[in-house]
């Protein structure tokens, strides 16, 4: 397919995928990567597709088996099956800019799997110490979760923090990674 939609913006592919948090929709440009969103059922998937249509332009196109999101597919299963640390994705960061950019990038960079790191130590690293609110509005703003980590963004207390995907998917994404217990049951 070509890179350009019919709205004259870059062509935007997208697929829902089954985890083991529940279906994922993942999209893709010819940049990478673009936008992952949780509990991907008929709501959340027409949501998700307007935002995209209306910020790139152009029609966002199914295309579960494209060679765009094969690789995303593949690694999204590997991490869900313990097989996986690290995602190595092309990332499209058009969703973000800024200081949320910037927050993201040292998020992907900085914080490895089966760690956490408080709001405000995130804060930190990219320069402003008093700016752990800023950073959970990057978190909230996260087009790339799972990719970009930010269920391992917590509090410095030790209490979770908020989750734009809910706090039981933020629970079993950190317990797939070792930093909490698995659930009873």
């Amino acid at each position: 397919m070509n890179s350009y939609g019919t709205g004259g913006g870059p062509t935007v592919e997208w697929a829902v995928v089954d985890s083991v948090i529940g279906p994922l929709l993942l999209a893709a440009t010819g940049a990478g990567l673009v936008n992952v969103s949780f509990h991907a059922h008929p709501a959340v998937r027409a949501a998700v597709l307007d935002r995209l249509r209306t910020r790139f332009g152009t029609e966002p196109v199914e295309a579960p088996g494209s060679a765009r999101l094969m690789e995303p597919v593949r690694e999204f299963a590997a991490y869900f099956a313990g097989g996986r640390r690290d995602f190595d994705l092309a990332l499209d960061w058009s969703l973000t800019s800024g200081f949320h950019r910037e927050v993201l990038r040292e998020l992907a960079s900085g914080v490895p799997y089966g760690t956490v790191v408080g709001y405000g130590e995130l804060a930190a690293r990219v320069g402003r110490p008093e700016g752990a609110q800023a950073v959970g509005a990057a978190m909230g703003a996260n087009p790339l979760p799972v990719v970009v980590p930010c269920h391992r963004v917590v509090e410095s207390g030790g209490g979770l923090g908020g989750f734009g995907g809910g706090l039981e998917t933020k629970r079993q994404l950190l317990a797939l990674e070792g930093v909490l217990p698995q659930p009873l049951f």
